[in-house]
């Protein structure tokens, strides 16, 4: 027995755009970076723990943790994130070395 039921699709909805300006200036903003950094970052970005025995710690922590966070929000390898981090830093006019990506 065939089926005689009708199957009826929905029709989909058009969405139209009625303020272009607006629309393309979302767009626009879409593509923006805004970064926030910490007043007096700098005076925590490198280590002022106790000495150990044998090499020292460049970084802290914290550093290292920045360095961490802009890898996985942006989804890059290590080289291309130490890369990252000194460009920005150069954008912004700080002057503080980045850890190497093996640190």
């Amino acid at each position: 027995m065939p089926n005689t039921k009708k199957i009826r699709s929905r029709r989909k909805e058009l969405y139209r755009v009625r303020y272009w300006s607006e629309y393309d200036l979302a767009l626009v903003q879409r593509g923006s970076l805004t970064v926030w950094i910490a007043d007096g970052f700098e005076k925590t970005w490198f280590y002022e723990g106790p000495l150990q025995r044998g090499s020292q710690f460049d970084y802290s922590a914290q550093a290292i943790e920045i360095m961490l966070i802009l890898k996985n929000v942006y989804h890059l390898p290590n080289r291309a994130t130490e890369g990252f981090a000194s460009s920005l830093f150069g954008l912004l006019k700080i002057d503080l070395p980045v850890p190497d990506h093996t640190t």
